[in-house]
């Protein structure tokens, strides 16, 4: 049987050393995320102000691991106004 996880979305507050990242849930907690091994292998840049989606262990809920990174309505802003 397998642990069981709970995704959720968040927003990236602060960049720690070592591919962790403070995450501010949608719920308003923080917790410590690190960087999925996939992410870091396709070399997918996350930076403060990202939204991502995380999953967190049902035993610890303060640590997760982002699984990816959320498209941001932001990006479509910054398009527009460069033209």
């Amino acid at each position: 049987m397998t642990e069981q996880k709970w995704i959720h979305e968040g927003l990236i507050t602060e960049s720690l050393p070592n591919g962790m990242f403070r995450v501010q849930l949608d719920n308003e907690d923080l917790v410590l995320g690190y960087v999925s091994g996939k992410i870091r292998r396709s070399s997918i840049r996350i930076l403060p102000g990202d939204k991502v989606k995380i999953e967190l262990s049902r035993y610890d809920s303060t640590r997760g691991r982002i699984i990816s990174r959320l498209g941001n309505d932001n990006e479509n802003e910054n398009k527009d106004s460069k033209d």
